[in-house]
Protein backbone atom coordinates (compact mmCIF):
# COMPACT_ATOMS: atom_id res chain seq x y z
CA UNK A 1 0.00 0.00 0.00
CA UNK A 2 3.08 2.10 0.88
CA UNK A 3 4.89 1.91 -2.26
CA UNK A 4 1.54 2.42 -4.75
CA UNK A 5 0.59 5.67 -2.37
CA UNK A 6 4.51 6.63 -3.30
CA UNK A 7 3.67 5.79 -6.93
CA UNK A 8 0.06 8.08 -7.02
CA UNK A 9 2.06 10.89 -5.24
CA UNK A 10 4.55 10.82 -7.89
CA UNK A 11 2.18 10.61 -10.97
CA UNK A 12 -0.07 13.05 -9.56
CA UNK A 13 3.39 15.52 -8.89
CA UNK A 14 4.46 15.04 -12.42
CA UNK A 15 0.71 15.58 -14.31
CA UNK A 16 0.61 18.74 -11.86
CA UNK A 17 4.13 19.37 -13.78
CA UNK A 18 2.87 18.92 -16.94
CA UNK A 19 0.09 21.18 -16.34
CA UNK A 20 2.39 24.05 -14.59
CA UNK A 21 4.29 23.68 -18.29
CA UNK A 22 1.19 24.23 -20.55
CA UNK A 23 0.14 26.88 -18.32
CA UNK A 24 3.52 28.70 -18.29
CA UNK A 25 3.90 28.23 -22.20
CA UNK A 26 0.24 29.38 -23.26
CA UNK A 27 1.48 32.91 -20.70
CA UNK A 28 4.89 33.24 -22.63
CA UNK A 29 2.66 32.83 -26.00
CA UNK A 30 0.21 35.81 -24.51
CA UNK A 31 3.46 37.80 -23.83
CA UNK A 32 5.55 37.54 -26.98
CA UNK A 33 2.21 37.84 -29.21
CA UNK A 34 1.69 41.66 -29.70
CA UNK A 35 -0.53 42.98 -27.50
CA UNK A 36 -4.18 42.79 -28.86
CA UNK A 37 -5.26 45.32 -26.11
CA UNK A 38 -4.42 47.85 -23.68
CA UNK A 39 -5.05 46.00 -20.69
CA UNK A 40 -2.66 43.18 -21.95
CA UNK A 41 0.44 44.88 -19.99
CA UNK A 42 3.23 42.33 -20.01
CA UNK A 43 2.40 41.86 -23.64
CA UNK A 44 2.58 45.64 -23.70
CA UNK A 45 5.79 46.01 -22.17
CA UNK A 46 7.30 43.23 -23.99
CA UNK A 47 6.30 44.90 -27.82
CA UNK A 48 7.57 47.93 -26.19
CA UNK A 49 10.71 46.44 -25.76
CA UNK A 50 11.35 44.93 -28.84
CA UNK A 51 10.50 48.34 -30.91
CA UNK A 52 13.14 50.03 -28.66
CA UNK A 53 15.77 47.31 -29.25
CA UNK A 54 15.38 47.62 -32.75
CA UNK A 55 15.42 51.76 -32.78
CA UNK A 56 18.42 51.55 -30.83
CA UNK A 57 19.99 48.94 -32.68
CA UNK A 58 19.33 50.90 -36.15
CA UNK A 59 20.76 54.02 -34.77
CA UNK A 60 23.99 52.43 -33.42
CA UNK A 61 24.70 50.62 -37.29
CA UNK A 62 24.37 54.26 -38.42
CA UNK A 63 26.60 55.51 -36.20
CA UNK A 64 29.04 52.52 -36.58
CA UNK A 65 29.85 54.32 -40.36
CA UNK A 66 31.44 57.15 -38.81
CA UNK A 67 35.35 55.94 -38.18
CA UNK A 68 35.37 58.54 -35.07
CA UNK A 69 32.23 57.40 -33.54
CA UNK A 70 32.89 53.77 -34.05
CA UNK A 71 36.53 54.21 -32.48
CA UNK A 72 35.55 55.91 -29.25
CA UNK A 73 31.97 53.85 -28.81
CA UNK A 74 33.09 50.69 -29.71
CA UNK A 75 32.65 49.21 -26.38
CA UNK A 76 29.48 50.67 -26.26
CA UNK A 77 27.84 49.07 -29.60
CA UNK A 78 29.31 46.12 -28.95
CA UNK A 79 27.19 45.66 -25.58
CA UNK A 80 24.29 46.91 -27.42
CA UNK A 81 24.63 44.09 -29.73
CA UNK A 82 25.35 41.31 -26.85
CA UNK A 83 22.19 42.53 -24.99
CA UNK A 84 20.27 42.42 -28.35
CA UNK A 85 21.42 39.37 -29.50
CA UNK A 86 20.66 37.86 -26.33
CA UNK A 87 17.50 39.33 -25.81
CA UNK A 88 16.10 38.65 -29.81
CA UNK A 89 17.76 34.50 -29.46
CA UNK A 90 15.31 34.08 -26.14
CA UNK A 91 12.34 35.88 -28.20
CA UNK A 92 13.07 33.28 -30.90
CA UNK A 93 13.66 29.66 -29.11
CA UNK A 94 10.27 31.15 -26.64
CA UNK A 95 8.68 31.44 -30.02
CA UNK A 96 9.73 27.77 -31.46
CA UNK A 97 8.72 26.50 -27.53
CA UNK A 98 4.74 28.32 -28.34
CA UNK A 99 4.70 27.33 -32.37
CA UNK A 100 2.55 24.84 -31.94
CA UNK A 101 -0.01 27.41 -30.25
CA UNK A 102 0.10 29.94 -32.97
CA UNK A 103 0.27 27.37 -35.90
CA UNK A 104 -1.93 24.14 -34.62
CA UNK A 105 -1.44 21.11 -36.11
CA UNK A 106 -1.48 17.34 -36.20
CA UNK A 107 2.02 17.33 -34.30
CA UNK A 108 4.15 19.56 -32.77
CA UNK A 109 6.89 19.13 -35.24
CA UNK A 110 4.20 20.38 -38.22
CA UNK A 111 4.27 23.40 -35.96
CA UNK A 112 7.26 23.79 -35.65
CA UNK A 113 8.71 23.51 -39.58
CA UNK A 114 5.43 25.25 -40.27
CA UNK A 115 6.51 28.50 -38.17
CA UNK A 116 10.50 28.14 -39.19
CA UNK A 117 9.49 28.72 -42.52
CA UNK A 118 6.98 31.71 -42.36
CA UNK A 119 8.88 35.30 -43.25
CA UNK A 120 9.06 36.56 -40.01
CA UNK A 121 10.69 33.42 -38.71
CA UNK A 122 12.99 34.02 -41.24
CA UNK A 123 13.67 37.28 -40.84
CA UNK A 124 13.69 36.91 -36.74
CA UNK A 125 16.70 33.81 -37.44
CA UNK A 126 18.70 35.71 -39.98
CA UNK A 127 18.70 38.63 -37.77
CA UNK A 128 20.64 37.14 -35.31
CA UNK A 129 22.63 34.09 -36.89
CA UNK A 130 25.11 36.22 -38.45
CA UNK A 131 26.62 36.92 -34.47
CA UNK A 132 26.97 33.10 -34.00
CA UNK A 133 28.66 32.03 -37.32
CA UNK A 134 32.31 33.30 -36.83
CA UNK A 135 32.19 31.36 -33.40
CA UNK A 136 30.83 28.25 -35.18
CA UNK A 137 33.24 28.31 -38.52
CA UNK A 138 36.67 30.21 -39.92
CA UNK A 139 35.75 32.84 -42.48
CA UNK A 140 37.21 35.55 -44.08
CA UNK A 141 36.79 38.88 -42.50
CA UNK A 142 35.30 40.98 -44.94
CA UNK A 143 32.54 38.15 -45.04
CA UNK A 144 32.11 38.64 -41.79
CA UNK A 145 31.37 42.63 -42.83
CA UNK A 146 28.75 41.35 -45.11
CA UNK A 147 27.11 39.12 -42.79
CA UNK A 148 26.70 42.20 -40.34
CA UNK A 149 24.91 43.98 -42.89
CA UNK A 150 22.12 41.40 -41.96
CA UNK A 151 21.37 43.11 -38.91
CA UNK A 152 19.12 45.84 -40.63
CA UNK A 153 16.90 42.92 -41.03
CA UNK A 154 15.90 43.59 -37.45
CA UNK A 155 13.60 46.57 -38.25
CA UNK A 156 11.78 44.13 -40.08
CA UNK A 157 10.42 42.70 -36.89
CA UNK A 158 8.70 45.46 -36.20
CA UNK A 159 6.19 44.67 -39.30
CA UNK A 160 5.06 42.01 -36.23
CA UNK A 161 3.79 45.23 -33.95
CA UNK A 162 2.60 47.47 -36.80
CA UNK A 163 -1.32 47.37 -38.41
CA UNK A 164 0.31 49.82 -41.14
CA UNK A 165 2.81 47.60 -41.90
CA UNK A 166 0.59 44.11 -41.77
CA UNK A 167 -1.73 46.00 -43.67
CA UNK A 168 0.12 46.74 -46.85
CA UNK A 169 1.56 43.00 -46.28
CA UNK A 170 -2.14 41.66 -47.51
CA UNK A 171 -2.46 43.93 -49.98
CA UNK A 172 0.82 42.78 -51.52
CA UNK A 173 -0.41 39.10 -50.88
CA UNK A 174 -3.44 39.79 -52.51
CA UNK A 175 -2.21 41.52 -55.38
CA UNK A 176 0.48 39.58 -56.07
CA UNK A 177 -0.90 37.78 -59.43
CA UNK A 178 -1.40 41.13 -60.74
CA UNK A 179 1.51 42.56 -59.81
CA UNK A 180 3.45 39.77 -61.56
CA UNK A 181 1.51 40.47 -64.94
CA UNK A 182 2.90 43.58 -65.12
CA UNK A 183 6.11 42.61 -64.00
CA UNK A 184 6.57 40.22 -66.58
CA UNK A 185 4.95 42.95 -69.40
CA UNK A 186 7.39 45.00 -68.42
CA UNK A 187 10.10 42.58 -68.90
CA UNK A 188 9.09 42.00 -72.24
CA UNK A 189 8.22 45.56 -73.23
CA UNK A 190 12.07 45.83 -71.46
CA UNK A 191 13.56 43.28 -74.17
CA UNK A 192 12.50 44.68 -77.09
CA UNK A 193 13.18 47.83 -76.36
CA UNK A 194 16.91 46.88 -75.51
CA UNK A 195 16.97 44.81 -78.54
CA UNK A 196 15.83 46.68 -80.76
CA UNK A 197 18.23 49.65 -79.52
CA UNK A 198 21.12 47.78 -79.84
CA UNK A 199 20.30 47.37 -83.26
CA UNK A 200 19.62 50.90 -84.34
CA UNK A 201 22.94 52.51 -81.90
CA UNK A 202 25.42 50.06 -81.83
CA UNK A 203 26.85 50.84 -85.54
CA UNK A 204 26.80 54.71 -84.27
CA UNK A 205 27.66 54.17 -80.16
CA UNK A 206 29.62 50.79 -79.56
CA UNK A 207 30.38 51.61 -76.80
CA UNK A 208 27.33 52.68 -75.24
CA UNK A 209 25.21 49.70 -76.65
CA UNK A 210 27.67 46.83 -77.19
CA UNK A 211 25.16 43.89 -76.74
CA UNK A 212 21.50 43.69 -75.76
CA UNK A 213 22.58 42.88 -71.89
CA UNK A 214 24.20 46.08 -71.98
CA UNK A 215 20.97 47.50 -73.45
CA UNK A 216 18.63 46.79 -70.72
CA UNK A 217 20.48 49.92 -68.67
CA UNK A 218 19.19 52.68 -71.07
CA UNK A 219 15.73 50.62 -71.41
CA UNK A 220 15.60 50.16 -66.70
CA UNK A 221 16.50 54.38 -67.09
CA UNK A 222 13.66 55.12 -69.93
CA UNK A 223 11.00 52.84 -68.73
CA UNK A 224 11.24 54.02 -65.02
CA UNK A 225 11.34 57.70 -66.40
CA UNK A 226 14.58 58.35 -64.37
CA UNK A 227 16.72 59.25 -67.69
CA UNK A 228 20.33 59.57 -66.20
CA UNK A 229 21.88 61.15 -69.25
CA UNK A 230 24.39 58.49 -69.30
CA UNK A 231 23.58 56.33 -72.32
CA UNK A 232 20.79 57.74 -74.95
CA UNK A 233 20.12 57.15 -78.68
CA UNK A 234 21.73 60.04 -81.04
CA UNK A 235 20.46 58.41 -84.26
CA UNK A 236 17.11 59.42 -85.78
CA UNK A 237 14.79 56.26 -85.37
CA UNK A 238 17.20 55.67 -82.15
CA UNK A 239 15.45 58.57 -80.79
CA UNK A 240 11.79 57.58 -81.70
CA UNK A 241 12.21 54.58 -80.25
CA UNK A 242 13.14 56.25 -76.87
CA UNK A 243 10.23 58.43 -76.88
CA UNK A 244 7.96 55.93 -77.67
CA UNK A 245 9.15 53.24 -74.53
CA UNK A 246 9.58 56.71 -71.93
CA UNK A 247 5.56 57.45 -72.72
CA UNK A 248 4.58 53.50 -72.02
CA UNK A 249 6.98 53.80 -69.29
CA UNK A 250 4.80 56.32 -67.62
CA UNK A 251 1.14 53.94 -68.20
CA UNK A 252 3.80 50.99 -66.66
CA UNK A 253 5.23 53.08 -63.63
CA UNK A 254 1.37 53.82 -62.84
CA UNK A 255 -0.30 50.45 -63.47
CA UNK A 256 1.24 48.68 -60.07
CA UNK A 257 0.81 51.72 -58.52
CA UNK A 258 -3.27 51.67 -59.17
CA UNK A 259 -3.26 48.09 -58.18
CA UNK A 260 -1.81 48.28 -54.88
CA UNK A 261 -4.08 51.77 -54.29
CA UNK A 262 -7.38 49.65 -55.14
CA UNK A 263 -6.01 46.45 -53.07
CA UNK A 264 -5.31 49.42 -50.22
CA UNK A 265 -8.63 50.86 -50.31
CA UNK A 266 -10.06 47.31 -49.99
CA UNK A 267 -8.19 45.33 -47.76
CA UNK A 268 -9.06 48.75 -45.31
CA UNK A 269 -12.68 48.96 -45.80
CA UNK A 270 -12.62 45.09 -45.25
CA UNK A 271 -10.64 45.45 -41.73
CA UNK A 272 -12.85 48.52 -40.95
CA UNK A 273 -16.06 46.43 -41.02
CA UNK A 274 -14.74 43.70 -39.08
CA UNK A 275 -13.61 46.04 -36.15
CA UNK A 276 -17.50 47.42 -36.73
CA UNK A 277 -18.89 44.40 -36.27
CA UNK A 278 -16.69 43.05 -33.34
CA UNK A 279 -17.43 46.24 -31.57
CA UNK A 280 -21.13 45.83 -32.39
CA UNK A 281 -21.20 42.35 -31.68
CA UNK A 282 -19.43 43.35 -27.97
CA UNK A 283 -22.08 45.68 -27.39
CA UNK A 284 -24.55 43.04 -27.60
CA UNK A 285 -23.60 41.61 -24.52
CA UNK A 286 -22.87 37.83 -23.64
CA UNK A 287 -25.46 36.74 -26.16
CA UNK A 288 -22.70 37.40 -28.95
CA UNK A 289 -19.78 36.13 -27.08
CA UNK A 290 -19.38 33.49 -29.84
CA UNK A 291 -19.94 35.81 -32.71
CA UNK A 292 -17.03 38.59 -31.62
CA UNK A 293 -14.81 34.83 -31.07
CA UNK A 294 -15.65 34.27 -34.35
CA UNK A 295 -14.68 37.83 -35.69
CA UNK A 296 -11.59 38.00 -33.59
CA UNK A 297 -10.28 34.54 -35.28
CA UNK A 298 -10.94 36.27 -38.61
CA UNK A 299 -9.07 39.17 -37.90
CA UNK A 300 -6.49 37.24 -36.40
CA UNK A 301 -6.01 34.94 -39.30
CA UNK A 302 -5.89 38.15 -41.64
CA UNK A 303 -3.51 39.29 -39.33
CA UNK A 304 -0.75 36.26 -40.00
CA UNK A 305 -1.56 35.84 -43.74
Amino acid sequence: MFNISLGKIAFLSYDDDIVTFIVLRKKLFNIIEPAGNKFETPSLVFDKTVIILISINIISIILESFPQVNEQYESLFRLIEIISISFFTIEYLLRLLTSDLKYPASSRLRSLLYYVLTPMALIDLFAIIPFYIPFLFTIDLRFIRVLRLTRLLRILKINRYSNSLQLLGRVLNRAKEKLIVTMFVTFILMLFASTAMFYLETDKQPEAFPNIIASFWWAIATLTTVGYGDVYPITLWGKILAGIVALLGVGLVALPTGIISSGFIEEYESTLHISKSIKKARNGGNSNKSKVQRLLRTKRRKSNR
